[in-house]
């Protein structure tokens, strides 16, 4: 519940929302394989909120994203301006490969994904998660209107406030869906999947993934969680 309520302070205070999201996601993320003396890329990693966060879990942290201006001035970690679709590292180069909220703001997600395994070592793992966008906040800043398609939402948002969202759909937003994500990742072989996983759903709640249609408005984030044989 303090995840989703800290979403409405995105624009408005992102150190508060993104230091609760990295706090979060090094729980979450040490769930399923240790952090400590590992060398860790967040792919999309903005302005360096998660580098204090997975360096206190004793992560090696790089972080890549496409926009230089987001660079992280505090030389906590180690950044790199590029693109997902096209990651400028060796294979095999990382022990772990991290991505939140990311996918649905580029127009090849799966692309991006398929990278993140080429530069993951075996044994390491991957962990990759989105925010749906048939869920809550699939629009963004434009929801719920995205629901009445994410053109109109904009249009919506531009008369509104007389200025184009920061989500711009078509241009740095686009529609992935839980059905995209699971297709995905059932393709991947022979890696191992080890969770698909509604984020910020109850664990109770998560039979719900097994049903199309209400998996994909009931889900607000799908997180994908692979281990390279």
């Amino acid at each position: 519940m303090r995840l989703l309520l800290e979403f409405r302070h995105e624009q408005t205070d992102p150190g508060r929302f993104y230091g609760v999201l990295a706090d979060d996601s090094v729980r979450m993320l040490a769930s399923y394989t240790p952090l400590d003396g590992t060398t860790l890329l967040d792919v999309g990693g903005g302005p360096g909120y998660f580098a204090d966060a997975f360096a206190r879990a004793g992560a090696t942290y790089f972080s890549i994203d496409v926009d230089s201006d987001l660079a992280d001035e505090s030389g906590r970690s180690r950044r790199v301006v590029g693109t997902g679709a096209q990651l400028p590292f060796r294979d095999e180069a990382f022990d772990v490969v991290y991505s939140s909220n990311v996918l649905e703001h580029v127009s090849e997600p799966w692309t991006v994904a398929e990278e993140m395994l080429r530069v993951l070592r075996p044994g390491g793992m991957a962990f990759i998660s989105y925010t749906v966008w048939f869920g809550p906040w699939g629009g963004h800043e434009t929801a719920p209107w995205h629901f009445l398609g994410g053109h109109r939402a904009r249009r919506r948002y531009r008369r509104k406030f007389g200025t184009e969202p920061k989500n711009r759909f078509g241009e740095t937003l686009f529609a992935v869906t839980v059905r995209d994500g699971m297709r995905w990742a059932d393709g991947q072989h022979p890696m191992e999947v080890v969770d698909l996983t509604a984020r910020y759903n109850p664990r109770w709640a998560h039979f719900l993934l097994r049903v199309p249609i209400l998996r994909e408005v009931l889900t607000w984030n799908l997180a994908i969680v692979i281990r390279k044989r």
